[in-house]
């Protein structure tokens, strides 16, 4: 029992350092993409056997993915694979062969169409039994979990809390839409006839929530239209207002948008680490609960917004340009 909540505690550690603000889908059947990859500025990558692949495809793209693994040359990115869903007959497969071919040099599966704890328990156990065998640390691999259709929305709470290797829950926007038989074929943006708020933000926030509710990290879906730059920034807003730590990226294009949103601004970050600052020294030098920064009263709820602005700032590699003084 106490191996197992270490295993949780170093699963939420983890999960909660690593920064994935762009998180860029390569298709492992194209070594050019792939090799194009390792040049960008992303937070994280994933190399895709499953939609992006065409079956008779799914074999080689397995092999292509654990070549680029071992070769390396990723940075601190994020490095996972997603493989195909647990109704395919491709799954089981595709997790024996990238997990023992490059176990080593692998930080998450990606999990799609997960509808039920059930499938991340089974993605779960499988990982365990393979990291046992090519002695692997058990538990190193995390889970990221893909909410896709209309089970899987009404399960989500319990899918967060399904397994401590999960690391995150991932908006599906397209295949959800469908799900809904929503009429629309425009991913990313509002259904024709839908012209008051917006019509996925339930959505989002069940996600969100189950995901915080566990001390996960929420990243949204892709933006289909890749070349429309200022329409994916639009849409990366609206989720990182919310609270959302990322956002898909299909192309080199959408990648400094995604980091620019999930980020907090220069200004914002530093004033959340001054707000720590006078924090700290009001509750244990002052032996204070609430203290004044300019003209702002802070107490412990200033506290933990400031911990969520300053976490999201150090996570995107920002530095401080301001220091705290006493008395200020």
């Amino acid at each position: 029992m106490g191996g197992a909540r270490t295993v949780e505690r170093r699963r939420m550690v983890m999960g909660a350092l690593r920064s994935r603000r762009s998180v860029l889908a390569v298709p492992a059947s194209n070594p050019r993409f792939v090799e194009k990859a390792r040049g960008l500025d992303t937070d994280a990558f994933f190399l895709d056997l499953e939609d992006a692949v065409a079956p008779s495809e799914k074999e080689a793209a397995r092999a292509n993915a654990v070549e680029a693994l071992n070769a390396g040359g990723w940075g601190d990115r994020v490095r996972s694979v997603r493989v195909n869903d647990t109704t395919t007959r491709w799954a089981y497969r595709d997790v024996v062969a990238v997990v023992e071919g490059a176990g080593a040099c692998l930080d998450t599966i990606v999990l799609p169409k997960v509808t039920a704890p059930r499938d991340v328990q089974w993605l779960d156990i499988l990982l365990t039994q393979i990291e046992r065998a090519t002695d692997l640390p058990v538990g190193r691999i995390g889970i990221e979990a893909q909410i896709e259709d209309a089970r899987g929305l009404v399960e989500v709470d319990a899918i967060a809390a399904s397994s401590p290797r999960l690391e995150t829950l991932v908006y599906g926007p397209a295949d959800f839409m469908a799900s809904l038989n929503m009429k629309s074929l425009t991913v990313g943006e509002q259904p024709p006839g839908y012209d008051t708020g917006d019509a996925y933000h339930h959505v989002l926030m069940r996600i969100l929530t189950a995901a915080r509710a566990f001390g996960l990290q929420a990243i949204d879906g892709p933006y289909l239209q890749i070349r429309d730059t200022e329409a994916f920034r639009r849409s990366a807003a609206r989720t990182a207002a919310l609270g959302y730590d990322g956002k898909w990226v299909l192309h080199p294009l959408q990648v400094e948008g995604a980091n620019e949103a999930y980020a907090p601004t220069q200004e914002d970050y530093d004033r959340a680490e001054l707000i720590l600052d006078a924090y700290a020294r009001a509750t244990e030098v002052d032996r204070r609960g609430a203290v004044m920064l300019g003209e702002e009263m802070l107490d412990e709820a200033s506290r933990k917004m400031a911990l969520v602005v300053a976490g999201k700032g150090r996570a995107a590699g920002l530095t401080r340009t301001t220091s705290f003084e006493p008395g200020a």
